[in-house]
């Protein structure tokens, strides 16, 4: 026990677990990271980070043979040949769809933080207000007072490009300089302001370093050059990543020690002592059992993983998992709903063009049901559109040779695309359980997936297709389509709950401070933590949680209460 002995635990690498290790180890805490994939080094590890596209045997297109094999992977938009070894396969890792659910996952130390879409918007306190007003999950044990410094917190440290809007539906934050829109995007967003008056796209706000700070160079990273292939590790660290930023961090500090290839199985819960003293783990590759102790454990597997660790977690205290005396564990999955889409001309500005690959978009606040129910189903959508030329011209009907080769060189008309990303109702019925007949490869239960839309959900979809569709009209735009998906729950990648905060122990798993009701030294700050899902995109949120939660353990710890 004494050489598998830290001050604090942290499962898992990625965007949360990151911020968990460095606060962790600047708080002087020596800190055991355990990450169940191989391990991921900045740099070193980044095998096609510089790679052009006919390097690539398939030209970036996965094999067939790959697509009948990994159907739920290769739905993924960031799943490609340059970018495939940071992903799970689904022959690896399988688990139950009682309902079709697309778990899309990335096993290796840092996690989806190399391989996310980067948006950060930060909550509104009418996102945390929603449950209580609306009477759709419990009440958040938080408000956006009590959040909003460690949003500012994680903000300056991470690198967030963004405009200052004055939204008190998408507070300002701590903000580089902004990504630009193009003139056609301009144009969109001045049509539809006048049009409507209250709805305001404004440019999308990314982890991007447009102008990096002191606290950035520190780091080792540079300048974003709008390369956009961002999911295949960034050499300069232009986009944030645990491997580039906050491990690095940690590391800095002589507290760290990441363990890779570590499956963690369950939470060790001491019935004499009455508390949660370690974490048993099967190594990956010998499988090998392992268990290793601390004082306090922070659980960042993300969402699903960490219900199915607690789960798994059982004693004589907790027959149904750790710390699930309100029976309500693995319940309440929620994610986003990004199903509705619109495309369409746009008339114009063909002598104009633009610059570079920007990695975000135009993006519209949620709009719906904000301060109070005005529509037949709750909560609302955030809105998403982009404007841009394709590179084809007129090239497309003419044979090689040096006509094609002139058309090719002239850009096509201006086309204009729009999504949705609607927020789900927490609801018991959507839920993760562990099956009782089937197991992984290191003898751990595999997880059932029953998660599904519903009527409000449907009902939210169409209203995004027509008042997308009408904004796009008064836009000036033409031959609009409206597209609805119809993908499965999960390929939105933002799949929160389970694990929930809340302040009546008796519906909630966690309190204000994520820390679990009945084993207090344990922490969860992914978004298995998530009361509701909001519209926004929620990484920045897990930081700020997960930054917030820590310096919180950390003074319960020195208190003595932690023991």
């Amino acid at each position: 026990m004494n050489t598998h002995e830290y001050d604090a635990i942290v499962v898992g690498s990625g965007i949360s677990g990151g911020w968990a290790a460095k606060e962790l180890c600047e708080k002087g805490l020596k800190t055991l990271v355990l990450e169940r994939g191989r391990q991921v080094e900045h740099l070193k590890d980044y095998p096609t980070m510089t790679s052009a596209p006919w390097e690539m045997p398939h030209r970036n297109r996965m094999p067939l043979a790959d697509e009948n094999q990994n159907p739920v992977v290769n739905r993924c938009y960031a799943y490609a040949e340059d970018t495939q070894h940071f992903f799970v396969k689904d022959t690896e890792h399988p688990y139950v769809q009682n309902k079709p659910f697309d778990w899309v996952r990335g096993y290796q130390v840092g996690g989806k933080s190399l391989i996310w879409a980067r948006q950060t918007q930060r909550w509104s306190k009418y996102d945390f207000e929603g449950p209580a007003r609306d009477g759709f999950a419990v009440d958040w044990p938080i408000r956006y007072d009590d959040i909003a410094p460690w949003y500012s917190y994680v903000e300056r440290f991470v690198g967030i490009s963004g405009n200052y809007d004055g939204l008190d539906t998408l507070p300002d934050g701590e903000f580089l300089p902004p990504w630009e829109m193009n003139c056609v995007e301009k144009e969109i967003q001045k049509r539809i302001l006048e049009a409507y008056g209250d709805r305001k796209f404004v440019i999308g706000r990314c982890a991007h370093l447009t102008k990096p700070n002191e606290v950035h160079l520190a780091q080792g990273r540079g300048q974003c050059m709008a390369r956009n292939q961002c999911y295949r590790g960034c050499p300069f660290g232009g986009y944030f990543s645990s491997n580039s930023s906050t491990l690095p961090a940690a590391a800095k500090t002589g507290n760290l020690t990441i363990r890779p290839d570590s499956v963690v199985h369950s939470v060790i819960w001491d019935e004499e002592k009455g508390k949660a003293t370690g974490v048993r783990v099967i190594d990956r590759i010998t499988n090998q059992a392992t268990e290793y102790f601390a004082k306090v454990i922070f659980l960042n597997a993300a969402c699903l993983n960490t219900n199915l660790i607690l789960l798994n977690s059982t004693s004589t205290r907790f027959p149904n998992g750790l710390g699930n005396d309100a029976g309500v564990l693995g319940k309440y999955i929620a994610f986003h709903n990004y199903r509705g889409t619109l495309s369409a001309g746009f008339e114009g500005f063909e002598d104009k063009y633009y610059y570079g690959r920007r990695p975000t978009a135009v993006m519209l606040p949620n709009f719906r049901n904000v301060q109070k129910q005005e529509t037949d189903f709750l909560r609302g959508y955030m809105s998403f559109y982009t404007a841009g030329r394709s590179g084809w011209g007129g090239a497309r009907d003419i044979p090689f040779g040096a006509e094609f080769k002139e058309a090719n060189s002239v850009p096509g008309p201006w086309s204009v695309f729009m999504m949705m990303q609607g927020e789900t109702i927490p609801k018991e019925s959507n839920q993760v359980t562990l099956s009782t007949s089937l197991s992984d490869s290191w003898g751990i239960p595999q997880l059932q997936v029953d998660v599904d839309y519903d009527s409000n959900d449907e009902k939210l979809l169409q209203d995004f297709l027509t008042q997308g569709e009408e904004m796009l009209t008064k836009a000036g735009c033409i031959n609009i389509r409206k597209s609805d998906s119809k993908q499965a729950p999960g390929l939105d990648i933002h799949e929160m709950g389970g694990a929930r905060m809340g302040r009546d122990p008796k519906t909630s798993i966690l309190n204000g401070f994520n820390q679990m009701h009945f084993a207090p030294n344990v922490f969860v700050t992914d978004g298995a933590a998530m009361t509701s899902t909001g519209t926004q995109n929620p990484s920045i949120t897990y930081m700020a949680l997960t930054a917030r939660a820590v310096d919180y353990a950390v003074k319960e710890l020195k208190k003595g209460n932690l023991k």
